[in-house]
């Protein structure tokens, strides 16, 4: 894993100008711009602290918004998984699926959807993510810490129906039990879910089988300082930088 920032390499940027698909004259470099964005992804840095290295930081969250918006980043996301799933001899989109959450704490200024998880004694927001059996993230939904797993988990499938056309199963813990077990049962046919925790008698962390993957994708956060807590205003900001966080780890492979 890296664990400092570098700028993007020419073999990395081609495969990410390919997605772009941005061909006229512009005033700023869009490498430039990606370069900035994963800079601040790495340090931390505020926005209006961002280096002279790249364009001003007005630029650079704007183009953070417009692929966030668009839709831009999730195709990048996208490809770059079914990428990394082929250089790893696997179909492109994955049969087995796993979902969990993440508790962080918020800073002061944000406000807009926090809320305190009271089993984890945590003030701020989850992280709910869909990942493969590599731990490649394919959704992601931020929400306020206070909010049952079992009642938003059903976001992350809905959003992922369209583009992962082999799902079969999903792995969950006891927490997906009840609401989000019946609302697979009742809108999503052929669609398997399966609870997956470690026995009553065990006492601390136990990996088990497949879904030890969400907590190894969790760990890789802590290598970008932007995810040490939760400083989006936004969840959908939030949301943006995980995705960012999971092209980063997949670049660095190639």
């Amino acid at each position: 894993m890296q664990t400092q920032f570098e700028e993007l390499t020419d073999t990395q940027w081609q495969f990410i100008e390919q997605i772009l698909k941005e061909k006229r004259k512009r005033k700023h470099s869009l490498r430039l711009v990606v370069n900035g964005l994963l800079y601040i992804l790495r340090t931390g840095c505020q926005w209006r602290n961002l280096t002279n290295m790249y364009p001003c930081w007005q630029v650079v969250y704007y183009y953070f918004r417009k692929w966030q918006r668009n839709g831009t980043l999730e195709r990048l996301n996208s490809e770059l998984n079914k990428h990394e799933r082929k250089r790893q001899g696997k179909e492109e989109t994955p049969s087995l699926i796993c979902i969990d959450s993440q508790s962080v704490k918020s800073v002061s200024f944000v406000v807009e959807e926090k809320g305190i998880d009271g089993n984890k004694k945590v003030n701020g927001r989850k992280r709910h993510v869909l990942v493969d059996t590599l731990g490649l993230v394919w959704g992601v939904v931020v929400h306020a810490a206070d909010m049952h797993d079992s009642t938003q988990a059903h976001l992350l499938v809905e959003h992922c129906l369209g583009y992962l056309d082999r799902m079969k199963k999903i792995l969950v813990d006891h927490a997906y039990k009840k609401g989000f077990m019946q609302w697979v049962e009742a809108n999503v046919a052929g669609l398997e879910v399966e609870i997956a925790s470690c026995p009553p008698s065990e006492k601390g962390f136990v990996p088990i089988k497949w879904r030890w993957v969400n907590e190894r994708t969790f760990s890789w956060l802590n290598f970008f300082r932007r995810h040490s807590k939760d400083y989006e205003k936004t969840t959908k900001s939030a949301q943006a930088w995980i995705l960012w966080a999971n092209c980063q780890i997949i670049l660095n492979r190639f």
